[in-house]
């Protein structure tokens, strides 16, 4: 938009209805468009609710360095579920995270199993925090020029 224009219109039509599904992942603008992506087009979950903040999920690992963050994340959570009545929840973690190399000090070779750990973790806690039965974790690998997504079991 440019800096003169002080109205820009969306192109897309809003959509009244919600979907009642929410996703939680990392805020790190550079898979940002991949999670989009992998949400509306590879799980068929257009207009979910977001919860983005650096870590995503792993803030409800039950890291100490991450506490803060828990109850923020845990207080939205509650609320998409009261009022948006979520039924499913998507946890995403991704290859490369800043938040597991400088806030939890983990070198790359054991970021990936704390991830994966931290989405089991994770999901458990959702589940037991808000009720919402339906809990599906990914983790993001960084291929060459492209974002994979890969399932894991919780």
């Amino acid at each position: 938009m440019p800096e003169s224009a002080s109205v820009y219109e969306s192109k897309y039509p809003y959509e009244k209805s919600r979907i009642h599904a929410a996703a939680i992942y990392c805020s790190d603008g550079r898979v940002g468009e991949h999670f989009d992506e992998f949400l509306q087009v590879g799980l068929g979950l257009p207009r979910y609710d977001r919860v983005a903040l650096p870590g995503g999920p792993a803030c409800l690992a039950g890291h100490s360095q991450a506490h803060l963050e828990e109850q923020g994340v845990v207080d939205e959570l509650k609320f998409l579920v009261e009022v948006h009545k979520l039924n499913r929840v998507v946890l995403i973690a991704h290859e490369g995270c800043a938040f597991y190399s400088t806030r939890l000090a983990l070198a790359d070779r054991r970021m990936e199993l704390v991830q994966r750990a931290d989405l089991v973790r994770s999901a458990a806690f959702v589940q037991r925090v808000s009720g919402v039965a339906s809990i599906d974790a990914y983790f993001a690998r960084i291929c060459e020029h492209a974002v994979r997504f890969e399932r894991v079991e919780v």
